[in-house]
């Protein structure tokens, strides 16, 4: 798990549009902090702070411990809301965290031991469906990533949910089925794809090209 990052914030005293246009001209970003058996408290952060900790990579999967006038409030983000052009960030949303909270985060996976994949070595392809897993994990013990070792995968085999080794403590969001997360398949399938979508070209077009 990520260390906790920390993030020093100043109580919002003003809602709205107009307040929230303020804000952000002085370099501020608005936000809130929500959840638990508290009422949602408004704050406002430094738009450069809040950038460089999304730039870590990993600010959705960390524990962010907010300074409100030298109190500590333990949250998780949920939220980043960014311009459409310029994707700077305008608004955050963070869930306050009980210390024993159970929570629902997606995780990245990465894949280990290609070298030691049989079909791989015959010139397969993995073919990645999911690139991330949701989770529900104690908040404390949030993993940065799921390894998947891919040693002794064959061409056409298919990797699971139920093959995977989670962290001690955390188990699979979605429990009705066991989803695929990767397969290994040869070139050739992925050629045979690539031409079904030739062929599926009108033959107007395909006169025109010949012409």
């Amino acid at each position: 798990m990520s260390d906790a990052l920390n993030l020093p914030a100043e109580a919002r005293e003003r809602a709205g549009k107009g307040a929230s246009r303020i804000l952000r001209r002085e370099g501020r970003v608005p936000a809130v902090i929500y959840g638990g058996k508290e009422e949602p408290t408004p704050i406002h952060v430094e738009e450069k702070e809040l950038v460089r900790q999304l730039g870590t990579g990993h600010f959705m999967n960390s524990i962010v411990m907010i300074d409100i006038g030298g109190k500590s409030v333990r949250t998780l983000p949920k939220d980043v809301a960014l311009h459409p052009v310029t994707d700077r960030p305008l608004h955050v949303d963070f869930l306050r965290l009980a210390k024993d909270a159970k929570i629902e985060v997606s995780v990245p996976v990465v894949f280990v031991n290609e070298e030691a994949s049989p079909g791989l070595k015959k010139g397969g392809v993995l073919n990645v469906v999911r690139h991330e897993i949701d989770l529900i994990c104690p908040s404390d013990s949030i993993p940065n990533e799921i390894e998947i070792d891919v040693s002794g995968v064959e061409l056409g085999d298919s990797i699971h949910i139920s093959a995977v080794t989670l962290p001690t403590g955390a188990e699979s969001a979605i429990t009705d089925r066991d989803f695929t997360i990767a397969t290994i398949v040869a070139p050739s399938a992925l050629k045979s794809s690539e031409d079904a979508s030739a062929d599926e070209v009108p033959a107007t077009e395909q006169n025109s090209e010949a012409e």
